[in-house]
C-alpha cells in the first residue's frame, strides 16, 4: 500500500492519498481542504481515484468533498452517525473564521466490520465514536496501520467538546478499539505525526 500525506488548511488537517501499487487504484482519507492541490498529487502519481472516506464529518476533514466528487464523480463514505454533523458543517465552518459550500452528501454509509476495497487493498472499517458520533478508524491488518482520524494522536486523543461528543465514550473506543490491534500497528492521525499503539499503550497521559 502506497500512502502519501498531504497536510491541508490552516487546520493542518492529514489528508492521506492511499493507492494499491499493482493497479493503481486509490482513495482520499479526509480531504481536508485545498482540493486543487489533492488532485494534483493524485494525477502526478497516475492513481485511478475509486472512492472518498471522511473518517468524520467535522469541517476540517471534508472541506474538499465537492472539489474531488466533481472531479472524479466517486462515493464519498462515511458513516450514518455523521449525518446530523454534515449537514451543520458550513454553519460550523463560519464559527471557526472558514467559508464553505455545503459538502454533498454521502453515496455510501460504512458500518463496523465493512471493507473499503481500492485494487487489490482494503481497509476495515472500525466505529470509533467519542470525538463524534460517526467517528471510524480504517485499519489495514496486512499494512500493520490504522488512519485513526482524530480519536488517537501522538500523546492525545481528540477533543470532546463538540458537539456530539462524549469523552467517556472515545476513551471506550479507543481501548475496546484500537489498542487490541497490537503494539506494532502505525496509527496515522488526523492531526500531526504518526505514532504506534504500542507508544501510545505506554506514554499517553489519557490511557
Amino acid at each position: 500500500m502506497l500512502i502519501t500525506t498531504l497536510v491541508v488548511t490552516e487546520f493542518m488537517t492529514n489528508c492521506f492519498i492511499l493507492g494499491d501499487e499493482a493497479t493503481k487504484r486509490a482513495i482520499v482519507i479526509d480531504p481536508g481542504g485545498e482540493g486543487q492541490r489533492i488532485i494534483a498529487e493524485i494525477e502526478a502519481q497516475a492513481f485511478s481515484l475509486v472512492g472518498i472516506v471522511n473518517t468524520h464529518a467535522h469541517v476540517d476533514h471534508i472541506g474538499a468533498n465537492r472539489d474531488l466528487k466533481d472531479y472524479f464523480n466517486v462515493d464519498i463514505m462515511m458513516h450514518q452517525a455523521e449525518l446530523p454533523v454534515l449537514k451543520v458543517a458550513s454553519k460550523m465552518a463560519r464559527l471557526f473564521g472558514v467559508n464553505i459550500d455545503q459538502p454533498p452528501n454521502p453515496s455510501r454509509f460504512l458500518e463496523e466490520g465493512d471493507k473499503v476495497v481500492f485494487g487489490n487493498t482494503y481497509l476495515e472499517v472500525l466505529h470509533t465514536p467519542g470525538h463524534s458520533p460517526g467517528g471510524i478508524s480504517l485499519v489495514s491488518r496486512s499494512n500493520k496501520s490504522c488512519f485513526a482520524g482524530d480519536t488517537l494522536f501522538a500523546g492525545s486523543i481528540g477533543r470532546t467538546d463538540l458537539p456530539g461528543g462524549d469523552y467517556d465514550t472515545l476513551i471506550n473506543s479507543i481501548k475496546s478499539k484500537l489498542l487490541p490491534l497490537g503494539d506494532d500497528v502505525t496509527v496515522y492521525p488526523g492531526h500531526g505525526p504518526a505514532t504506534t499503539i504500542g507508544t501510545e499503550r505506554r506514554f499517553n497521559p489519557f490511557l
